[in-house]
């Protein structure tokens, strides 16, 4: 049966997901993560999709993007999916899917969910027992939006830049969202969100 196509209108951020084939390794190294992000850089641009946030774990990602374009997001990452994979099976030499399926997407609508999503996404390693504080792990967009880290993949949203009137005020309002830990039922509500694919 024909996949249906996605719901990705222009300026609506997505919090997208994309996973190892039955969670399989998909970086066993720094130099993977070091591509996928030239890639992701490089078809964000091309595409003219915004990258607000991101995590690198090491069978999955986390994204927060907003398309320019309607459908601007799926190509980017179709283009990114392809090539990484590529690169992935020649250099660990061996060859069929990485991914599972399709990835994962959600619109996020509401200007409150998207700080959590933000939040959700960047608080990933410190769910994952990698680290203690956000700011250790180092493929993530926390070092950027907390910490003042230069990216040239990053693009703040304005929801981020209402956090406050210069860079050193939203970076401090930004690291008290993460004083504490996701509730439980946010949790859930963001991870059901996300389970679904979007037609």
């Amino acid at each position: 049966m024909a996949r249906l196509p996605r719901l990705g209108p222009a300026s609506i951020p997505q919090h997208v997901i994309q996973r190892g084939n039955n969670r399989q390794v998909c970086f066993c190294s720094e130099q993977d993560m070091i591509a996928y992000a030239g890639w992701l850089k490089q078809y964000a641009r091309e595409f003219d999709v915004q990258v607000h946030a991101w995590v690198f774990m090491t069978n999955h990602v986390h994204l927060l993007a907003t398309p320019a374009s309607d459908n601007g997001v799926s190509r980017m990452m179709q283009a990114l999916g392809r090539i990484y994979v590529r690169y992935f099976n020649r250099e660990y030499r061996r060859s069929g899917t990485l991914w599972e399926g399709r990835y994962k997407s959600c619109l996020v609508e509401s200007e409150e969910y998207l700080l959590q999503c933000y939040r959700y996404i960047e608080l990933n390693p410190v769910r994952a027992g990698m680290v203690v504080d956000p700011g250790e792990y180092y493929w993530s967009s926390y070092r950027c939006n907390g910490l003042g880290k230069a990216s040239a993949l990053l693009t703040p949203h304005p929801q981020y830049m209402a956090l406050g009137r210069c860079p050193k005020e939203r970076r401090e309002s930004y690291r008290a969202l993460f004083r504490y830990q996701l509730d439980g039922p946010l949790l859930e509500e963001i991870r059901g969100s996300v389970s679904k694919v979007w037609h």
